[in-house]
């Protein structure tokens, strides 16, 4: 009987799916140094990206298997 496959745990906290399957994550670049960030692009950087369905593959089979 084959192990159990181990999910990248540094992965998990960084990714989620959504209920259609896309991977979730949140946006870089709101942790300091704000001041000279326009409000704009902190309004913008607040809401969660989404990963284009290239790289969607790699993140469910190798770092998240049973995501």
């Amino acid at each position: 009987m084959m192990p159990k496959m181990k999910t990248k745990k540094s992965a998990a906290k960084r990714y989620s799916f959504t209920g259609t399957g896309k991977v979730k994550y949140k946006k870089q670049n709101l942790r300091h140094i704000l001041t000279k960030k326009s409000s704009k692009r902190k309004r913008k950087l607040r809401h969660a990206g989404i990963l284009s369905s290239d790289n969607v593959g790699a993140i469910k089979k190798r770092l998240l298997p049973y995501g």
